[in-house]
This record gives structure tokens, C-alpha cells and sequence, in this order.
């Protein structure tokens, strides 16, 4: 097989066979763990990694020499009608385990097998009807049509937007229904929809240089955007792999709907699927009668069997011990608390390492113990929740005890 092996074509060739490697190591890690969200992430480096071949395999011959040119001009190696959802689908089976690929997610993929298909008529046409290039005859890959390169950023973006908006859907949702939220804000997820987006500007920010030094818009110059997309690529593939966490809290969720937030408990029925309001948030100082007595039930239930102890304690646990749904507790801790959940439960895990820090039980056991004591399940997240109640460190704290 032809390659041509040289400064450009050789390293192209490490990043193009480096997401070759990364995409078929998540394959393995999804099967072996069952991480659905794992198959989204290979699928997308190795979309990645055929964007990056045309130039690779250009800059190694194969535009120059027959048969390789028909191979470059009839296989479609870039897929930007798919980056866009394959990303999307990402962020969402990384966040909700109730994530399933159905014909309503497929409905996101047509515009990229239309493009597959046109390609193939192409190819038809071309090889079987006209007998010679008739819509190649200007020599043109047609991945690289302007129109096909723009409406294809434009298609990411749009996916890239809805990635956003579901995960801070994500971020209001665990804030009202998990006393742990901060453990499950994994900074993996900023990070890749991050790295995303400077893929998404590197195009946008190559064609404002290219105003002002024209000649990084030829073959050659051009070649420099790639290798920069192939970082940031690998980037992606090294810690996407490397990342442990999946959420597993599962929801549903529509973007057309007030009310997006569907909580899915386990073994439940559709039928007994409780709603949560996540935009009833507001702290409504103006509370009713019904809003105070779940409040007093719940201040009594919370501090006579210290649940706050329990560090993977979660809205239903409080709804199913006072028999209701999960959407009168969430109402009640908003606008009787004036807080969201996770905050509600730190504060009365905070009021517990006080009460500890006065017993003098920091002289006998260190900080991060009485911290797990009170239910914390990690050290950064004590000192985040102790800093916003106290306004000190819990060092600085136990100095004015």
C-alpha cells in the first residue's frame, strides 16, 4: 500500500493510529464494564480519527496516484452531520443511566447518512453511469465543499449547545435530590464539552488568521489546523479513558417542557414516576401551612434518626420514610429551607461537626474523621460546604471554640 512517509504525512500517521488504538480500547472497556457511555466516546475519536486521514494520506500520496485518489474522493472520511449527536448521546449516557438509543435519538443521525447516501450516488453515477468523473471533474474532494464544512460546524455547535444545556438540567437536578452532589459533578464531563469547543473554534480561529496570512488557508499550511485537532483529540481519548465516574442518578428529560425533570427510582413503573420541578428553585419566602408541617416532619425525622450520617442519602429516602412523593419533599425543602437539598443536608452535617468540634472530639480524632462521622464523603467537599456555612475554615473554626 502507498504512504509516502515525511515530516507531515508521519505525523499525522501517530495521531490518526493513536485514536485508531484509543477508539478500539473504550470499545473493549465498554463491553468489559457495560459503560454505555463508553461506546458514544469510541465512536466519536473514531470519527475524530477519519477526520484527520484525507490530509493524512494526502501529504503521504495518495492524491497524486491511482487508485488511492478514487479512494479519498469516494470515501467520506469526514462525518460532521454525525460528531454533533455522537457527542450529544456521549453527554447524555455519561450523565443519565437512563439513557437509551431509541428512533427518537436516531432522527438525530439522518442528516449524516443523507450525506452517505449522496456520496454513494456519486459514487454510482460516476463509476457506473457517466463512466468518468462528472462531479469530481474539478478535482474537489467533496468533504472539503464549503457548504458540506459549514453546515457541518454549524450542526456541531448546534449538539454542542444542547450538551450544555443538559448537563446544567444535570447539575440542577442532583442539587435537589442527592445530598452528595459535588462527588458526582465529575470535572471529566467540563472538561471534554471544553475540549470540544476548541475543536469547534479551531476552524473558526484558523480563518481569521487566514485574513491576515494567507497562506495558512493552502494544502500545506492547513495541515497545521489538523495536528492541533489531533491533540486536542487525544486529549480527549487519554482522559475520556482514564475517567471512572458515571452519574447514576437516571431522569428524563425535554427541552420543549417547563417542567423537563422526570426521576426515574429503580424497579418503578412508568405510571409511578415522580416529577421534580427543577424550576421551582426560587426560595419562595412565602410559605403555606402545608409547607410548614412537611417541614417539621422532616427536621424531626432528619435529626431524631440522623440520616445527614448516611453520605449517599437522596431526596426518596426522605419521601419514602414519610410516605409521600419525592416532589412534595423537593417542594418543601425549597421553600422551607430556602435551599436546595444537597445544601439542606451539608448544613445539618455541618451543624454535627460543631457539635463534635465542642465535645472536643478534633483533640481525639482527626477532622477528616469527624467529617465522615457527620456524613461527608469526601474532604473537598467538607471544606466546600464548611466554608459557605461558617465563612472559615474548619482549622480556623476549632481555633474559636
Amino acid at each position: 500500500m502507498l504512504f509516502q512517509f515525511g515530516f507531515y504525512s508521519s505525523l499525522l500517521l501517530i495521531s490518526f493510529s493513536q485514536g485508531i488504538i484509543y477508539s478500539v480500547l473504550l470499545l473493549v472497556k465498554a463491553i468489559r464494564t457495560e459503560n454505555k457511555s463508553n461506546y458514544w466516546l469510541s465512536l466519536f475519536i473514531f470519527l475524530c480519527s477519519l477526520y484527520i486521514a484525507p490530509w493524512m494520506l494526502g501529504f503521504a500520496g495518495w492524491y497524486d496516484n491511482q487508485p488511492y485518489r478514487d479512494i479519498l474522493f469516494y470515501t467520506p472520511f469526514q462525518h460532521l452531520f454525525l460528531v454533533g449527536p455522537i457527542i450529544f448521546f456521549y453527554t447524555q449516557s455519561l450523565l443519565n443511566p437512563s439513557f437509551r438509543f431509541s428512533k427518537k435519538e436516531a432522527i438525530h443521525l439522518i442528516p449524516g447518512f443523507l450525506y452517505l447516501l449522496y456520496i454513494i450516488a456519486i459514487w454510482v453515477y460516476d463509476k457506473f453511469i457517466f463512466g468518468d468523473y462528472y462531479f469530481y471533474k474539478d478535482g474537489m474532494d467533496k468533504d472539503f465543499e464549503d457548504w458540506y464544512q459549514k453546515l457541518g460546524l454549524i450542526s456541531m455547535i448546534f449538539y454542542f449547545v444542547l450538551s450544555i444545556r443538559y448537563y446544567n438540567v444535570y447539575k440542577k437536578l442532583i442539587f435537589q435530590v442527592v445530598s452528595y452532589a459535588d462527588s458526582i459533578l465529575f470535572k471529566w464531563i467540563k472538561t471534554y464539552l471544553i475540549a470540544f469547543l476548541i475543536m469547534l473554534l479551531l476552524p473558526i480561529l484558523f480563518d481569521l488568521i487566514g485574513l491576515f496570512y494567507p497562506e495558512i488557508q493552502s494544502y500545506q499550511g492547513s495541515w497545521w489546523f489538523y495536528l492541533f485537532f489531533s491533540i486536542v483529540m487525544y486529549y480527549i481519548a487519554i482522559t475520556g479513558y482514564s475517567n471512572p465516574v458515571n452519574s447514576t442518578i437516571p431522569f428524563r428529560m425535554s427541552f420543549f417542557d417547563k417542567n423537563p425533570i422526570l426521576l426515574l427510582e429503580e424497579n418503578q413503573t412508568i405510571e409511578s414516576e415522580t416529577f421534580i420541578d427543577i424550576e421551582h428553585e426560587t426560595f419562595d419566602k412565602n410559605t403555606s401551612p402545608e409547607i410548614d408541617y412537611w417541614k417539621s416532619k422532616i427536621e424531626t425525622l432528619i435529626q431524631e434518626e440522623k440520616l445527614f450520617e448516611n453520605p449517599e442519602l437522596t431526596l426518596t429516602d426522605i419521601a419514602k420514610k414519610l410516605k409521600t412523593n419525592a416532589s412534595v419533599i423537593s417542594k418543601t425543602i425549597n421553600q422551607g429551607f430556602q435551599m436546595n437539598f444537597n445544601d439542606c443536608i451539608n448544613n445539618y452535617r455541618i451543624e454535627s461537626v460543631k457539635n463534635r468540634f465542642a465535645n472536643g472530639e478534633h483533640k481525639k480524632s482527626t477532622l477528616l474523621g469527624i467529617a465522615f462521622d457527620s456524613g461527608f464523603n469526601s474532604k473537598a467537599t467538607f471544606n466546600r460546604a464548611f466554608k459557605k456555612n461558617t465563612g472559615k475554615t474548619p482549622k480556623e473554626f476549632i481555633e474559636t471554640v
